[in-house]
């Protein structure tokens, strides 16, 4: 068992209790749970920024294009992006395809949640900075560039499943070596491990906070292994992350994802 805290829908303040990441199971109140059992808010409501290229496979696929105009050499500093508010999405949440796309990139990432004001940070102290760690799948749009930021196809409504819980920093001694498996319908269609990193925890947060402040709440996504998984609507996907537990979303058609949506804001104001 590991301590985590979550959010259950519905409910305003956090929640701390113990979970099995290997079963992906919660106590609540002396209950044990599945998680598929409730229906979770999102653990974490800060900025969430990605993090392009930093395991080594897929450095190495861009490695070339990385030396043509405009940048003629590869990067020196992280390739960042943001992930919006409106690409929130929760465990067991469902993910839109948008009517302009014909199937999507599943994104499993390791979240790191910011637990204090992080400026300047040194790799040394890294870690005193973190609150915790959560998954994340960073659903994109395939696209091939690189050369501008890709928001029209990473920045759609649902693109950020999280969850569904944070485990605390404490019960992770190592998040550079952490296997992460990626299935679709139930199917093992990805494997890596965190250990395949460009930059590890402790370096990618020093190098960000040497521009940029990190604030509690915000979530930043360690990076995307390469060959990431494609899917379409009906699909079943799980992201299963070593010590933090299991993500679980279906794809479904946008139309009818605004359909569900507009039901629940139906129910909401009738209560």
């Amino acid at each position: 068992m590991a301590k985590a805290f979550f959010k259950i829908a519905g409910i305003s303040y956090t929640m701390e209790s113990e979970v099995d990441p290997e079963r992906n199971t919660v106590i609540i109140d002396g209950t044990e749970y599945d998680a598929n059992q409730l229906q979770w808010g999102a653990p974490a409501m800060g900025a969430i920024y990605g993090v392009l290229l930093n395991y080594k496979e897929e450095w190495e696929r861009f490695r070339k294009q990385m030396t043509k105009p405009p940048y003629h050499h590869p990067p020196s500093a992280p390739i960042l992006y943001m992930k919006p508010s409106n690409t929130v999405n929760v465990h067991g949440g469902c993910i839109p395809l948008p009517d302009d796309a014909s199937e999507l990139q599943v994104g499993a990432a390791l979240g790191v949640v910011i637990g204090q004001t992080a400026t300047k940070v040194a790799k040394e102290r890294a870690f005193d900075y973190i609150d915790g760690y959560t998954i994340v799948n960073d659903v994109t749009i395939p696209h091939e560039t690189i050369y501008r930021p890709a928001v029209k196809e990473r920045s759609r409504d649902g693109f950020a499943p999280m969850g569904p819980w944070v485990v605390e920093k404490k019960e992770v001694v190592d998040p550079d070596s952490l296997d992460i498996r990626v299935f679709v319908n139930g199917r093992l269609v990805q494997h890596n491990n965190t250990k395949h990193l460009m930059r590890p925890v402790a370096s990618l947060l020093a190098d960000i906070t040497e521009f940029m402040t990190l604030y509690p709440g915000d979530v930043l996504l360690v990076g995307v292994p390469e060959g990431a998984p494609l899917v379409k609507a009906g699909d079943h996907v799980r992201i299963e992350i070593e010590k933090i537990g299991s993500l679980e979303n279906t794809v479904v058609h946008e139309s009818d994802w605004i359909k569900e949506i507009g039901r629940h804001e139906t129910r909401a104001r009738s209560v």
